[in-house]
Formats: structure tokens, C-alpha cells, sequence
């Protein structure tokens, strides 16, 4: 298995364009999480099946969040992505998440080339309403039957901010 993290760099962010790869399929209730350290990933958990995930979910290469893990990324499409491979990805915004008393940012993105789409996502408002409404309760209750009241979606940001997350990011991976 390929170092994600020396093989990729995080891409041109401020250009709009991120490199994510995909660690959890949408519609998986399977945690599968990149181990930085072992380079490969490993099913960390299983969860209830009412806690499978509304979209495709990734990590975006040389970044660092404020939770120490890779920035995450949550990949907007119309069919499941596969574990382990990697995608050019359009930012959409970010979602401001704290998870049991950590920031854990997620940004939102769809494929840069989403020709199926007529590639018409350009922010969050372009988003069916109903799919934010999703990804924001998923992630208000994922840990319900567990943790319940640790996790929070705090509100959803523009593309501007989402780009000063990954600049963050970004600079916590250098400076690491």
C-alpha cells in the first residue's frame, strides 16, 4: 500500500481543488480509518447500521486537523466511492464539528470532473437542502447509542473558510 501522505500533497486549495482519499463508502456503517503510522487502513469499529454514513468520507493528504488526524473530507456523489483510492475533489464549504471536545473539521466536496452531475456544485447552496440536513444529523448522532451529546455540528461554512481550514491544516502537517 502506497504513503498517501508522501505519494499526494494536499493540491491546490486555493485554487478550489483538494486531493481526498476515500476511507469510508457512502452507506457503510464500517469506522475505516487511515493508520498514518502503519500506512494502510484498518477497520477501527462497526457501527450500528442507523449510523451508516450519508456520503463518502476521506482524508485530505499532508494535513493535520486540531484533532491530530488527517482534515477530513466528506465526498458528495451519486454512488459509493471504494476504500483506498484517491480523487481530485471541488470545495464546496466546510462543516464546523466538535467531537468529544475536539474541533473535527469537515470539508465539503464533490468531484472536480462530475460530468454526470454537469459538474452545477459550485458551493453548499447548490446541495439538495435535504443532503446537508443528513450529513447534519448523522454527525449530531452518530455516537448516540455510546457517547450520546459528545458530538456537534457547530454550523456550515462557506468555501472561504473552508479554505483557511486546509491552510491551517496544512500548516500543523509542515510544522509537525
Amino acid at each position: 500500500m502506497a504513503d498517501f501522505n508522501k505519494i499526494l500533497n494536499a493540491g491546490d486549495y486555493e485554487d478550489g481543488e483538494i486531493n481526498v482519499v476515500v476511507e469510508i463508502p457512502t452507506g457503510s456503517n464500517h469506522k475505516i480509518e487511515w493508520d498514518r503510522e502503519n500506512t494502510c487502513f484498518m477497520l477501527d469499529r462497526v457501527e450500528p447500521m442507523a449510523f451508516a454514513k450519508p456520503c463518502n468520507y476521506g482524508f485530505i493528504p499532508q494535513t493535520i486537523d486540531e484533532d491530530g488526524d488527517e482534515l477530513d473530507a466528506l465526498i458528495i456523489t451519486d454512488q459509493p466511492l471504494t476504500t483506498g483510492i484517491y480523487l481530485k475533489a471541488k470545495i464546496l464549504g466546510v462543516m464546523k464539528f466538535v467531537d468529544d471536545g475536539e474541533v473535527d473539521d469537515k470539508i465539503i466536496c464533490v468531484p472536480a470532473d462530475d460530468r454526470n452531475n454537469g459538474d452545477c456544485y459550485e458551493t453548499l447552496a447548490d446541495l439538495p437542502k435535504r443532503t446537508l440536513e443528513q450529513i447534519e444529523f448523522h454527525f449530531n448522532h452518530y455516537k448516540d447509542l455510546k457517547k450520546p451529546g459528545t458530538t456537534k455540528v457547530e454550523k456550515f461554512g462557506d468555501v472561504a473558510e473552508a479554505k483557511e481550514v486546509i491552510k491551517a491544516a496544512i500548516k500543523r502537517w509542515e510544522d509537525k
